[in-house]
């Protein structure tokens, strides 16, 4: 599908998505090791920081849950996604969803290289047919690559059948232009229900949700996208943000910002290991 008919379809899943219903979503933001909130990063000299990040509807509380297996030698499937992750200090993870894109993929992986910092792209299988190229790049670069699903779909509304294509056929093609199978996965919209943890376990993927949603998605302006993503910033924290489905100049430019702010203020950004159940 060409990126210009995507985005539209997308925005109209999202819609969907959006009515799932975002509740339960407002104590998901960061907090510290120890459990009490983070302080968020300093706002540098300028403009005023914009009000505090709240969760947005494209974050949805997940839906039914899987749970652990009972002694029965089966994969263990959570039951709702990891929102953060673990690791010393101020540690943080850049993840960006829907590439890769040749037109905005490029400047990312630029941009990420001139700082010498690793992220994490959840790729979609469509996009890769063609760009198999940049994932070979993120191989090399040392990213890590996640399942993002074949084409973006809402996977809530479709048949067993159709999820575990969406995503086997997305974890074969990730495997022959990047090297290995992906362990990390991520649903579309942020929309998980049992099969999909299912599918993610069988698959030998874990499930990553995200912290802090810089909301580059609807296009907000450079200036919006870097100062969510700075008042977000503490331990632990996983960014949201896009390298495809639309223009995303904008999340380019916005990154070239906030990087070595983030960097600046002390935050070790990097990839996660891969969680043990």
């Amino acid at each position: 599908m060409k990126k210009d008919q995507m985005l539209p379809r997308r925005r109209v899943v999202l819609g969907g998505a959006a009515a799932l219903g975002a509740a339960g979503t407002a104590g998901l933001l960061a907090l510290g090791a120890d459990g009490d909130p983070v302080t968020p990063l300093a706002p540098a000299a300028g403009p005023p920081a914009r009000r505090p990040l709240k969760p947005s509807a494209y974050r949805l509380q997940p839906l039914a849950g899987y749970g652990p297996p009972a002694a029965s030698g089966r994969t263990p499937v959570r039951s709702e996604p990891l929102l953060r992750v673990t690791g010393i200090g101020r540690t943080m993870v850049l993840t960006f969803d829907d590439g890769p894109d040749p037109h905005y993929t490029p400047d990312i992986l630029s941009t990420l290289r001139a700082y010498d910092v690793r992220a994490m792209f959840f790729v979609c299988g469509e996009m890769v047919v063609h760009n198999k190229d940049l994932l070979a790049q993120m191989a090399e670069e040392g990213h890590v690559v996640g399942n993002h699903t074949w084409s973006h779909p809402l996977l809530t509304g479709l048949t067993r059948g159709r999820i575990r294509s969406e995503m086997e056929r997305t974890s074969e093609i990730i495997e022959e232009a990047y090297g290995e199978r992906p362990r990390w996965f991520r649903a579309p919209y942020g929309a998980w229900n049992r099969a999909v943890f299912q599918f993610g376990a069988e698959l030998g993927m874990e499930p990553l949700g995200w912290t802090v949603d810089s909301l580059d998605w609807i296009e907000p302006g450079t200036r919006t996208i870097v100062d969510r993503v700075r008042n977000g910033a503490g331990p632990g924290v996983v960014v949201l943000s896009h390298d495809s489905g639309g223009d995303r100049s904008q999340s380019v430019r916005a990154l070239r910002d906030y990087l070595p702010q983030l960097l600046d203020a002390g935050y070790h950004i990097t990839v996660p290991r891969r969680y043990q159940v």
